[in-house]
């Protein structure tokens, strides 16, 4: 990590001007591959060298690639590296490099901020709330630490940025040494890049070991072949080398060609004329350790002194090194013989011949003699404009227990967080309480650094430090909150186990009632993912039980009120918790919902809206939590808000809508990592009718989800191959897919679809007495809550079962109800089962309305299924529709249809971009394909091209 910008920073001008304060920038980004000393040619490389011109030519035509070299240390990743600096560069790109250092892995962001320097010029023309997140991460200005994907966003923005003025390739080495931020970035970045003339190529030692660089194009390097090894070790000996000792060489080092020029310089003459004393080249990184230790021993000691210096200083500036070195009685002359040997390179950012050389001369250093560059590094770095850092190294330098860095430690971890993140925080907070004298004070460190590990998404570490803080913590509250942090951990590892968070919750409620709400909260969400796996007190109707034991005051806060009417609605009955649940639900939406306060609370209020049948409530609170996850870059929520969000837009009958949310929910899936089945697209495929996605998606997630706990996602498959097969026609599959479903009858959303996905199966396979038990709790249901959503449903329900001489009644009044509503499917489900019972009562010309009124609104929605359904029963009268073919379909790809009508909303490209987890200049490259294809020129023509009867993918 360079100096931080921070430290140049100035009160006006921008980007350009701070960057133009950025010492050895210019050199950075005008040096080339021949400057570094980089012209040795490749030998036996022809593959790799044909794979990476290719890959400059893709860039330089306007594509984009990734790609990954992974070998083992020594292989030729670095070399492969230089030498596709040359061709980039001698190609007119811009190229800009990163490498990951071993002793910076701690440091949020150092690799990302090496990488994106020479791009800050164009800063100023990302959009601004992506700008202000690289400011924060790279300490131009203040303020909390920006999710790590919002930063991944404006990497990506800025890149593309910098491609519209010239091709870019970034050069990534020792991608296993990066920093977590920076390569879950750089990762997110590379999968997202598709037409921005961009290259992103990573080096990383085999075996693979950064996961979030696992789905990227790989190139495999090897070993060279024996007449290329022969011709590399040639090159390296000053005369003939005996056959046998050459043949030994090259078998035992498997052709690395490091390890190739590299032996030479450990054989005697003895060795390489006949072989005497030669004992095998043993392990190779232990062997290429030892050549570079050899290498150094003959070092003087000023040198190697230097040395161990810029080993310990991770950011690789020049200035600051030789400011320590200063302080060490080190001159420039004293780097003389290590420049000449190869081993270091001292132009513009200091760089070692190789990783490992670095690590070696690091390893190789008395305790003593790394604590003594730590301290002179401290001494050099600036306090004000980088105290993170200064802290760092003054904890290095440290042997024994130091209250005083300790506390320094401490202080710098806000700023780390406010850079880095959590990870970043957590790190300065468990080298602090390692260092911390006092037990107490230890411990409260360790409790800090346990949460900033938890939060960032580093469980099993938190706990080891959780022990130190149980050990040294006496006061009940913060003896609660490592109870707490550890149910937390727990839960966030098996998904199935809640009752650690209501005990936690318990033992909270009289010391702090606001964390003790939102902990039975928690608990609650937990209890509801975890569904039919629950266990051991980790059921919803367990959780609801503690609530209403533990907490007998009146319920006074509207938190209370929506925690003791869940609470109330599961233990006892719908009419018991409903009166608080629309009441909380109702204050909810008066309330301004963007404090840290309301917003953490806004998806559990959705979920109880949609458990109520509050349609008003649910699109309207889960609409602004859709928003507010955006507008902060929450990605951590922004998930569970869009699954929300396609859950009302398939009743509302806007399939397209729901496709949108979907696709950005996996998308988000697929840039975080998060383990978390596809629920938006399983909804999506079983309302089109797509039987063979949905048992595709249930079966390729069912393992994963049961293995975390997640039996929320049994209900899920289950409803959704009821909903398929409903559509289909095939009743006693929806039937039995149904009965799944409900098995935890108090899940707060899903059970409620699933038992009317039951009724209409049971009473269509002539099996209605199976529908019994769900008709009864359906209609408790919907005399508790009242809303025509429910009412409506529920009389379409009781239709179903009625006999002949009541039905019509039942039918009318859920047509009734549903029209009042914004629900177009359900009222197209309605109209469908109503026309399919007058059918059957010989009433042909009434069934022919109803029928037809619900194919013209299936045909809209997109729900195949259940079109063809009402088609079919439309023909049985008498009468024909033609059904929508192919050729009257858009010829859009899904992401080109989320493109087209986000535009048509009247979206920006930024603003697509970033719901899209694309670039800008992406946006614009896939616009001008939809325009080509619509026959348009101009966004104002999208509303109407997608409006001309022609469905899209997401149609």
């Amino acid at each position: 990590m360079h100096t931080t910008i921070a430290q140049h920073s100035a009160p006006a001008g921008g980007a350009k001007a701070r960057l133009a304060r950025l010492p050895g920038v210019a050199a950075f980004t005008s040096r080339t591959a021949r400057d570094r000393g980089a012209a040795r040619g490749l030998v036996g490389r022809e593959r790799e060298s044909d794979e990476l011109t290719r890959l400059v030519g893709r860039v330089r035509d306007g594509e984009s690639q990734a790609l990954v070299l992974r070998g083992e240390a020594g292989i030729g990743k670095t070399a492969l590296l230089h030498h596709l600096t040359q061709l980039a560069s001698d190609s007119g790109c811009l190229v800009v490099e990163s490498a990951g250092v071993e002793s910076e892995m701690e440091l949020a962001y150092a690799g990302l901020h090496q990488l994106c320097l020479p791009l800050l010029p164009h800063v100023d023309f990302i959009p601004a709330r992506q700008r202000a997140a690289l400011d924060t991460v790279f300490g131009a200005a203040g303020g909390d630490s920006p999710d790590r994907f919002l930063v991944g966003l404006a990497v990506l923005s800025l890149i593309s940025e910098s491609a519209r003025h010239r091709p870019v390739i970034c050069v990534i080495d020792d991608a296993q040494w990066l920093d977590e931020a920076s390569v879950q970035t750089l990762a997110f970045t590379a999968r997202r890049l598709q037409a921005e003339s961009v290259g992103m190529v990573f080096a990383e030692r085999a075996p693979a070991a950064t996961l979030e660089l696992h789905s990227l194009p790989e190139l495999i390097v090897t070993g060279l072949s024996d007449r290329h090894a022969s011709t590399l070790l040639a090159s390296a000996l000053p005369g003939p080398i005996d056959r046998r000792v050459r043949e030994r060489i090259i078998a035992e080092t498997g052709g690395n060609p490091l390890a190739l020029l590299q032996l030479p310089h450990r054989l005697t003459p003895e060795q390489v004329a006949g072989g005497f004393g030669f004992a095998g080249a043993g392990a190779l990184t232990r062997q290429l350790e030892a050549s570079f230790q050899r290498r150094l021993a003959r070092m003087p000691t000023a040198t190697r002194r230097l040395l161990v210096v810029a080993a310990a200083e991770p950011g690789q500036e020049a200035a600051v090194i030789w400011k320590a070195a200063a302080r060490l009685g080190v001159t420039m002359r004293d780097a003389e013989p290590a420049v000449a040997d190869g081993l270091i390179d001292l132009t513009g950012l200091v760089r070692f011949c190789h990783p490992l050389a670095r690590s070696t001369v690091y390893r190789a250093a008395l305790a003593d003699e790394r604590r003594t560059a730590h301290r002179a590094l401290a001494d050099a770095t600036d306090a004000d404009a980088d105290p993170e850092r200064r802290a760092w190294h003054r904890a290095q330098a440290t042997s024994g227990l130091d209250e005083a860095v300790a506390a320094e430690l401490h202080r710098s971890a806000g700023l780390a967080e406010a850079r880095g993140g959590k990870a970043a925080a957590a790190a300065f907070l468990e080298r602090a309480a390692e260092l911390t004298p006092d037990p107490r004070r230890r411990a409260e460190r360790a409790l800090l650094a346990a949460r900033a590990k938890f939060d960032a998404g580093a469980p099993e570490r938190a706990l080891r430090l959780l022990a130190i803080a149980r050990a040294g913590l006496a006061d009940e509250r913060n003896r609660a909150l490592v109870e707490l942090l550890h149910a937390q951990i727990v839960s966030r590892l098996e998904p199935g186990q809640g009752s650690p968070l209501l005990a936690a919750a318990k033992r909270l409620d009289p010391i702090d009632p606001d964390l003790a709400r939102d902990t039975y909260r928690d608990a609650f969400y937990a209890a509801q993912v975890a569904g039919q796996l629950g266990r051991d007190g980790g059921t919803l109707e367990e959780a609801a039980a503690t609530r209403l034991t533990e907490h007998r005051d009146p319920p006074v806060s509207i938190h209370d009120r929506l925690l003791d009417g869940v609470a109330l609605t599961v233990t006892r009955d719908h009419s018991a918790g409903a009166p608080l649940l629309r009441e909380a639900v109702a204050e909810f939406r008066r309330r301004e919902l963007g404090s840290d306060a309301s917003y953490s609370w806004l998806p559990f209020v959705t979920l109880v809206a949609f458990g109520m049948w509050d349609e008003e409530g649910a699109h309207d609170v889960c609409s602004r939590l859709i928003a507010l996850a955006r507008e902060r870059g929450a990605f951590s929520v922004l998930p569970t808000a869009l699954m929300l969000g396609v859950g009302y837009e398939i009743f509302a009958g806007d399939l397209s809508t729901a496709a949108a949310l979907a696709e950005e929910c996996d998308l988000i899936r697929e840039a975080t990592t998060i383990p978390k089945p596809p629920y938006g697209l399983l909804m999506v495929a079983a309302y089109r009718g797509d039987a063979e996605r949905v048992d595709a998606i249930v079966d390729s997630e069912r393992l994963q989800a049961t293995d975390r706990g997640e039996g929320q996602w049994l209900t899920a498959s289950g409803w959704a191959q009821a909903v398929v097969n409903n559509g289909l026609g095939r009743y006693d599959f929806a039937l039995a897919a149904a009965e799944r479903a409900i098995v935890p009858p108090n899940e707060l959303a899903l059970v409620n679809w699933a038992m009317v996905e039951l009724i209409e199966a049971a009473a269509r396979s002539g099996q209605p007495e199976r529908a019994t038990e769900a008709m009864r709790r359906l209609t408790r249901l919907s005399e508790a809550s009242g809303t025509r959503w429910v009412l409506g449903v529920a009389a379409r329900s009781r239709a179903l079962l009625a006999a002949p001489d009541h039905a019509e009644r039942h039918h009318l009044a859920a047509i009734e109800q549903l029209q009042h509503t914004r629900l177009r499917t359900e009222q197209a489900r309605s109209h469908l089962v109503y026309g399919e019972w007058l059918r059957r009562q010989g009433r042909r010309t009434d069934a022919r309305e109803q029928l037809r009124r619900a194919h013209d609104l299936f045909s809209d929605i997109g729900a195949d299924a259940f079109a063809d359904r009402a088609r079919r029963e439309l023909a049985a009268t008498g009468e024909t529709v033609r059904r929508r073919t192919p050729e009257t379909e858009l010829d859009l790809t899904q992401q080109e249809a989320q493109i087209a009508r986000l535009a048509a909303n009247g979206d920006t490209n930024p603003q697509i971009a970033t719901q899209l987890f694309i670039s800008p200049r992406t946006v614009e490259w896939h616009l001008g394909k939809i325009f080509a294809k619509l026959a348009i020129t101009s966004r104002r023509d999208l509303e109407a091209a997608l409006r001309r009867g022609a469905r899209t993918p997401g149609r």
